[in-house]
């Protein structure tokens, strides 16, 4: 009996790449923009361990280890507090960026009324196309102390208007609700868009059961969401030591009332860059990004060992 074990090189490597080189020329750009702006610019990761200076550039500026992420931490003391900012506004954002847009996605796939149906969408979706700065506006209209609805609506109560842009302790919630409000329309389509593939036989089956619309939405629509809301949610969780730059200084700006009562991570970094220099910044980018990646392991892990397959890698 003759032996086969040679190769017909149907499966190599150059045969994939003659096979499919169309595809493969398509993805050259897209690999050529990932070489240029993320793989190349991680050489700069070596400034947050130097006092870099134009004139020694990034490998011949002083080597001062942990120095900067030492400041960060123990320097002034608004290192662990923007840290407790961006950590509070972004966790907060994670759990109301799941109830609202999963809640309004449900609330539109009942919609019967075509017409209806359609304008409530752009009316939802509207807000994604704001600028923060706009929102900021719109913010100042209704909480600004003599001319805001707010204050208006609360003296014809017969309460005492609230001086809102001297008083710290209300912008952490409205903060949380600006970024509520311009995300759910959006975020809502995604998971619209995750309803339109879901098997239409299983939701027959209910009706012929007996199953009332609250209960389908229970025990059909919102598990068969679980894994949209999953990824989309170890997404976020990637992200969560990177605060809102534009939302903060949109709604807030340089406001030294209320300003580092929601200073986020990037906020005081922007405001302490100009007197620490650029290793200060870099070092404390490079701890977002460690951080970020370090949750969004973890967060996967448990996902995964509790669902098999709903993890994000």
């Amino acid at each position: 009996m003759k032996k086969t074990g040679k190769k017909t090189g149907k499966h190599g490597f150059l045969f994939e790449m003659k096979k499919n080189r169309i595809l493969y020329l398509m993805c050259v750009p897209g690999l050529l923009f990932l070489l240029l702006f993320s793989y190349i610019p991680l050489v700069g990761i070596w400034m947050a361990f130097t006092n870099y200076n134009v004139v020694d550039g990034i490998f011949g500026s002083k080597f001062v280890g942990l120095k900067h992420l030492k400041y960060f931490f123990f320097g002034t003391g608004m290192g662990p507090k923007s840290i407790y900012n961006t950590l509070f506004l972004n966790f907060w954002g994670i759990i109301l960026g799941l109830i609202f847009p999963i809640s309004i996605a449900v609330f539109f796939n009942e919609i019967r009324g075509k017409i209806y149906k359609k304008f409530t969408q752009s009316m939802m979706f509207f807000p994604y196309f704001l600028s923060w700065v706009v929102v900021g506006t719109i913010v100042y209209g209704l909480f600004a102390t003599d001319v805001g609805v707010v204050n208006r609506l609360l003296i014809k109560l017969g309460f005492d208007k609230v001086r809102w842009y001297a008083e710290p302790k209300h912008w952490k919630p409205i903060l949380v609700a600006c970024n509520v409000w311009k995300w759910s329309g959006y975020n809502s389509i995604i998971y619209l868009g995750a309803m339109m593939g879901f098997d239409t036989s299983l939701y027959e089956a209910a009706q012929v059961d007996g199953a009332t619309r609250f209960q389908q939405i229970i025990h059909l629509t919102l598990p068969m969401l679980k894994p949209t809301a999953v990824v989309l949610t170890l997404m976020s969780i990637g992200r969560i030591f990177f605060g809102d730059f534009g939302m903060v200084y949109g709604i807030i700006g340089n406001n030294p009332v209320i300003g580092d009562s929601v200073a986020v991570i990037d906020t005081y970094v922007y405001s302490a860059m100009r007197s620490l220099g650029f290793s200060y910044s870099t070092a404390v980018g490079l701890f977002q990004s460690v951080m970020g990646l370090i949750l969004v392991t973890l967060a996967n892990a448990v996902a995964k060992k509790i669902n098999d397959g709903e993890g994000l890698f």
